[in-house]
């Protein structure tokens, strides 16, 4: 199985939702290969250094080079730690399961990222991809280290609509298995609204959800579960604002620090308008 691949228009796939929306994910086949590894505690930006590719690219009318722009983020809960390469253009270094960069300038056009057993030139796995100007990607490594998988999204650079924010669910947990996903607003009770996502299983990708601005926690229980006073959900975040006008990518990964299988919950922010508000 697999997230879609760089060519099919995750970035476009916008949907208007209200609260009560209900949303059902079938597992999106994966198609590419990925590597990866996470350390027992999962850390936003937790990367070493990074390293800028050489940016030769057109130049646009204001005199200024047109580039791509990319993140790596790591899902794999038992690859080894790995450096990103652009042929032999140093990425990112040492990273490690749930780190995420921040966007890294390469030049576009037709680009192959390997993934390497950091400190060697071991090369665990490839992706190849179409990096437009102008625009920007996450490579994502993901699945078990027997089954690593690497794949290239578009990621959202523009404003989700006026009052709203665009929210991009991916499940990239390998031992979860399907979960409902609820959105709640600050001093709401769970029990009060109906799953923004309905059976999102591993490889899961839902696009970008056009949902209205505010503060919410993230909800998780396994499908068919029905919230009440003492359902025990798989997790419960802290609560979150998401400003109107932003893009964000909500990861579902594995809990390594359990026996039991569980989730973490990670957030990667793809878009924040200049004059967001919440």
């Amino acid at each position: 199985m697999s997230f879609l691949h760089l060519g099919e228009t995750l970035g476009t796939q916008e949907r208007s939702l209200t609260m009560r929306t209900k949303v059902s994910l079938p597992p999106v086949p994966f198609r590419t290969e990925t590597v990866g590894h996470l350390a027992p505690r999962l850390r936003l930006a937790a990367f070493c250094t990074l390293a800028l590719i050489p940016l030769t690219g057109c130049q646009g009318i204001s005199g200024t080079s047109v580039v791509s722009r990319v993140r790596i983020i790591v899902a794999s809960p038992d690859a080894p730690a790995v450096d990103i390469y652009e042929g032999s253009a140093p990425v990112a270094y040492n990273l490690g399961f749930g780190n995420i960069t921040s966007y890294i300038q390469i030049n576009p056009g037709s680009l192959t990222l390997s993934a390497d057993t950091t400190g060697t030139r071991q090369t665990l796995t490839t992706v190849a991809g179409t990096f437009a100007g102008s625009a920007q990607y996450t490579v994502l490594l993901s699945n078990v280290a027997a089954n690593l998988q690497e794949t290239v999204l578009k990621d959202q650079s523009s404003p989700a609509p006026g009052g709203d924010v665009a929210l991009r669910f991916l499940d990239v947990g390998t031992a979860i298995g399907a979960v409902d996903v609820y959105l709640v607003p600050s001093g709401s009770l769970v029990t009060a609204v109906s799953p923004l996502l309905s059976n999102v299983a591993f490889g899961s990708n839902s696009g970008y959800l056009n949902v209205a601005a505010g503060a919410y926690k993230i909800v998780i229980f396994p499908t068919g579960t029905v919230p009440t006073a003492t359902a025990v959900a798989a997790y419960t975040g802290a609560v979150v604002t998401y400003n109107s006008g932003s893009a964000r990518t909500v990861l579902l990964l594995d809990q390594k620090l359990l026996t039991t299988p569980s989730v973490q919950v990670i957030t990667a922010s793809d878009y924040d308008s200049p004059s967001a508000t919440s």
